[in-house]
C-alpha cells in the first residue's frame, strides 16, 4: 500500500517553512496520542505513527530534500537499509507516554509536561543509546558514469570504536562508574535563597561533564574517548540516471552511536562533471553533430556516438538546415524511479568548408552558375 504524502499528512503545503512544520506537528501530535484517546487508541497510535513519520522526514533538511526528490517511498536501488531512504523515525511511543521526544527540546516539554512526564528534567535524566552523527560528502563523477552507474570506492575519515576498550573509554579490566557527584544523571541541583524565595537551577555536573559516568583508569589507546579516528574506505554504487546534485545515503556508515545507539547514516552528494560533448535536460541527452554541406543537401547516413560508447545509425533527410532537431527515443537517461528512459535529441550543425581545392570550387561555381548564383527563395527576403 502507498504511502500517504508526507505535506498531506501534517496539512501544510510544499513550501512550509520549518516553524510551520512544527506549529502543525505539535497540533496533531496533541490530538492524536493514544493517552489523550483512550476510547480509540489503536487508531490514534497508528495515526500519531504516520504524523510522526512525516515530521521526522520534513523536519531534516537531507530527508526533506530527498523526500521532494523520489517521493515517500524513495529512489529505487540504492539508499538502501531497513526502513528505506528516510529511516523508521526517531520518535516512538510506549505505554510510558512521550519516550520519543526526549531529544525534541522545548517540545518534548511542552508534551512530557502535558501528559505527566516531568518536563526537563526527566529528560536530562535519560542517558540511554544515542543514534551517532550523520556525516556528509560530496562525490564527483563523470558525465558517463552518471549514465551508466558506477561503483566507487572512497575514504572517509570517521570516529569509530575503540578495539581496546570496545567503545567504555576505560582501561581493559577496569570499569566506567556512576558520577558521585550527580547520581548519574549528568545534572546538579542548586538551591539559592532570594528575597523572592528559593530558587531551583540545573547545571550540567562538572564532575563527569554531563555523562554521569567516570572514568578513573582511562584507556590508554583512545585516551578515554572511546572512539579513535580512522580512515576507513567505502565501496559506494551510483545508480545510473543520477542526477547532479542528488544524495545517496548508506545507512549506518556514519560516526557510532552512544550507550549501543546504532551508528549515523553517510550522506554522498553527487556533482556531475560538465560533458564537452553531451548536455542533460532531465532524462533527454542533447548533443550537437556536424555535418557537410553536401550530407545536408543530399541527406546522409549518420553514425551517432551514443553516450554508453555505441554509435547509433540515423538517416537524415536531404535539405536538412543546420539547427534542425532530430530524436532517437528511449538513448537518454534511466529514470531512477522506473524502467522508462529518456530520448537522445541532436541538432545537426551545417559547416561551411573554409579552404577548397581548385576542383572542388570549380564544382561550386558551377553549382552556382545553375543556380543563377542566388539560393532557392522560398519567402520574400533581402533578394526578392
Amino acid at each position: 500500500m502507498a504511502k500517504k504524502d508526507y505535506y498531506e499528512v501534517l496539512g501544510v503545503n510544499k513550501s512550509a517553512t520549518d516553524e510551520e512544520l512544527k506549529k502543525a506537528y505539535r497540533k496533531l501530535a496533541k490530538k492524536y496520542h493514544p493517552d489523550a484517546n483512550p476510547d480509540n487508541k489503536k487508531e490514534a497510535e497508528a495515526k500519531f505513527k504516520e504524523i510522526n513519520e512525516a515530521y521526522e522526514t520534513l523536519s531534516n533538511p537531507q530527508k526533506r530534500r530527498m523526500y521532494d526528490q523520489f517521493g515517500p517511498d524513495g529512489p529505487q536501488g540504492f539508499g538502501g537499509g531497513a526502513g528505506g531512504p528516510f529511516g523508521g523515525g526517531y520518535y516512538s511511543y510506549s505505554s510510558s507516554g512521550f519516550d520519543g521526544f526526549s531529544d525534541f527540546g522545548d517540545l518534548g516539554d511542552i508534551f512530557s509536561s502535558f501528559f505527566g512526564g516531568g518536563g526537563r528534567t526527566s529528560r536530562q535524566q535519560t542517558k540511554g543509546p544515542k543514534k551517532g552523527a550523520d556525516l556528509n560528502l560530496n562525490l564527483e563523477i563523470t558525465f558517463e558514469e552518471a549514465f551508466l552507474g558506477v561503483e566507487k570506492e572512497i575514504v572517509i575519515t570517521r570516529p569509530e570504536t575503540c578495539d581496546i576498550c570496545h567503545g567504555t573509554g576505560a582501561k581493559p579490566g577496569t570499569t566506567v562508574t556512576k558520577c558521585p557527584t550527580c547520581n548519574g544523571t549528568g545534572t546538579v541541583r542548586q538551591v539559592q535563597n532570594t528575597i523572592l524565595g528559593q530558587m531551583q537551577t540545573t547545571r550540567t555536573c562538572t564532575a563527569c561533564h554531563g555523562t554521569g559516568e567516570i572514568i578513573k583508569e582511562p584507556c590508554d589507546y583512545c585516551k578515554g574517548k572511546g572512539t579513535v579516528r580512522k580512515q576507513p574506505r567505502i565501496k559506494v554504487k551510483i545508480p545510473a540516471g543520477i542526477d547532479d546534485n542528488q544524495t545517496v545515503v548508506l545507512r549506518g556508515e556514519g560516526e557510532p552511536g552512544e550507550k549501543g545507539g546504532p551508528k549515523g547514516d553517510l550522506y554522498i552528494t553527487v556533482r556531475i562533471k560538465r560533458s564537452s560533448i553531451y548536455s542533460r535536460q532531465g532524462t533527454t541527452v542533447m548533443c550537437e553533430v556536424p555535418i557537410t554541406i553536401t550530407q545536408a543537401t543530399l541527406g546522409a547516413n549518420l553514425k551517432i556516438p551514443m553516450v554508453d560508447g555505441s554509435a547509433e545509425t540515423f538517416t537524415i533527410p536531404e535539405g536538412t538546415q543546420t539547427g534542425t532537431k532530430f530524436t532517437i527515443r528511449e538513448r537518454g537517461f534511466k529514470s531512477l524511479n522506473s524502467n522508462a528512459r529518456g530520448n537522445f535529441v541532436f541538432t545537426v550543425i551545417v559547416q561551411t568548408p573554409k579552404r577548397l581545392n581548385k576542383e572542388q570550387r570549380e564544382l561550386l561555381e558551377k553549382l552556382a552558375r545553375t543556380m543563377n548564383e542566388q539560393p532557392p527563395i522560398k519567402k520574400k527576403g533581402i533578394f526578392g
